[in-house]
């Protein structure tokens, strides 16, 4: 199997990780919280605050409550924000996979460019 097609065939597998989340949350949503894409976008304020916990427990940043946290949940939580951001962005725009691989060839052109 070549570079490519390894690279793509993960990039979907990802994604349809991504929307198989998202079925189940479109399909358990509340009717009475109105817009999903609203509170999937907030709830990246949620997650990012888990990862801030989690630095803090790590580097034992407060001293009342000393090392609490380890490396590994801070990547877990990072995962969280990632994994709940592509869900966002599925929920606002039926071409997430598209618009993020061309943000981050963007990005990239941006600070290496060709």
């Amino acid at each position: 199997m070549n570079g490519e097609h390894h690279k793509d065939t993960m990039t979907g597998e990802l994604w349809g990780r991504v929307g198989q989340l998202k079925t189940w949350l479109d399909e358990n949503a509340d009717p009475a919280i109105g817009d999903v894409r609203v509170w999937r976008v907030l709830k990246i304020t949620e997650e990012v605050g888990e990862v801030s916990e989690a630095m803090h427990g790590a580097m034992a940043a407060n001293p009342r409550k000393g090392a609490s946290h380890t490396w590994s949940d801070v990547n877990k939580e990072l995962c969280d924000v990632i994994v709940t951001a592509m869900v966002a962005l599925a929920s606002c725009t039926p071409d997430a996979e598209r618009i993020l691989d061309d943000r981050l060839e963007g990005l990239v052109n941006r600070v290496i460019p060709s």
